[in-house]
């Protein structure tokens, strides 16, 4: 049994000294789904600065935080310049960690109270009273479709669900900032990587830069 597991920790040390060469992937694949998130995020913000403002800092339906103005340009830049930073992978940790925050202020303040699921499902993990709610009124819905309206053309496009609102994207989006933390921008694909070996070749003491070879 020792001698299996001996085998198996050789060929996954085996497997990651093939992959070397394109170990920078996950991180460009993490970066590229993540731009348009927060482009789309951001762009909306600034292009109705206004009313996401007052969204901000109403109390009755909104949500209520303080200084509304200053938190949604900072919100705002965060994401605009979160998405153009992460397109070219310049940096990326850094920018990570306000994308980071965003996230946790966004499940917290926005989707907390509907629980976990985006997209309500009743027979999915996770499944709240809002949720199971959901399936009669969704039923519902369907049943006046099919009866007064042109159904199949209604869902050519895809099934008609309801929207719960949970934290679940958030919490995804999180989780990949946080590989991104852990990860930079990934290796031959970011400028992180370039302006790194820049620095190196014209900054760093020749042993450190044998050091950093070997």
């Amino acid at each position: 049994m020792l001698d299996f597991f001996r085998h198996i920790h050789h060929w996954q040390n085996k497997l990651g000294q093939c992959i070397t060469g394109i170990d920078g992937l996950p991180a460009l694949g993490l970066r590229l789904y993540l731009v348009p998130v927060f482009w789309m995020a951001g762009s909306t913000k600034m292009a109705n600065f206004a009313a996401t403002a007052e969204w901000f800092g109403n109390n009755d339906w909104g949500l209520g935080l303080p200084f509304p103005a200053a938190l949604a340009f900072l919100a705002t830049a965060t994401e605009v310049l979160g998405a153009a930073l992460l397109l070219l992978g310049l940096a990326t940790r850094w920018i990570a960690i306000p994308l980071s925050i965003t996230m946790v202020v966004a499940a917290i303040s926005v989707h907390w109270q509907y629980g976990w699921q985006a997209i309500a499902d009743n027979s999915a993990p996770f499944a709240n009273a809002r949720v199971a709610e959901s399936a009669d009124k969704l039923a519902a819905a369907r049943s006046l479709l099919e009866t007064h309206g042109n159904y199949d053309w209604l869902t050519s496009s895809g099934n008609i669900v309801v929207l719960n609102n949970g934290i679940e994207f958030a919490a995804t989006y999180l989780l990949m900032l946080l590989a991104l933390i852990a990860l930079g921008g990934g290796r031959y694909v970011s400028a992180d990587y370039w302006l790194g070996r820049i620095f190196a070749r014209r900054f760093l003491p020749t042993s450190e830069k044998l050091s950093r070879a070997l």
